[in-house]
């Protein structure tokens, strides 16, 4: 467990950023009277997301590896935390669709039809459905997590150490 524990907690403050995201998102509107910018505007979260991969591979690096750690000790430290937040979004996404906002799914299928963007209930209803949303959001973490963890990993790497130094 020692080895893992700073993973551990990292997706805990991940799994907690993303519902006061949510509780956000919810406040401010989105997922009602600013329905229609919702889709833009939840894009954001990347922001924060991104930064708590780089706290994360940060502290594993100074406390873990002490202050030296290769790309790929990074990006596996990167992908435990994406796995931990997989097992946990089932949970993180019915907590943000039944406890912080549950009017979202009725608010968001009735913008679709008032849009066009889709063209009957039926079809709205089988997109926009607590199932649907759990199944993206479990693929969705580990697919972003993977993606992010390789892109911070490379910036959060240790330098190799050049040997211009060195006599051959």
């Amino acid at each position: 467990m020692g080895k893992i524990s700073i993973e551990i907690k990292w997706a805990f403050v991940f799994i907690l950023v993303q519902l006061f995201w949510m509780v956000l998102e919810k406040v401010s509107g989105l997922h009602d009277e600013h329905i229609d910018k919702h889709l833009y505007l939840t894009n954001l979260f990347a922001i924060p997301a991104i930064a708590v991969y780089v706290f994360a591979l940060r502290d594993k690096k100074r406390n873990y590896y002490h202050g030296q750690m290769s790309y790929m000790q990074g990006f596996k430290s990167g992908v435990i935390i994406s796995l931990i937040v997989m097992v946990f979004a089932p949970l993180t996404q019915w907590i943000t669709s039944v406890v912080i906002t549950p009017e979202y799914f009725p608010n968001v299928i009735e913008h679709s039809l008032a849009t066009g963007y889709y063209q009957s209930r039926e079809e709205a209803e089988a997109y926009f459905n607590l199932r649907n949303y759990i199944i993206q959001s479990t693929v969705g973490a580990l697919i972003m997590g993977v993606v992010t963890s390789a892109i911070v990993a490379w910036f959060v790497r240790s330098k190799p150490v050049s040997d211009k130094n060195t006599i051959h």
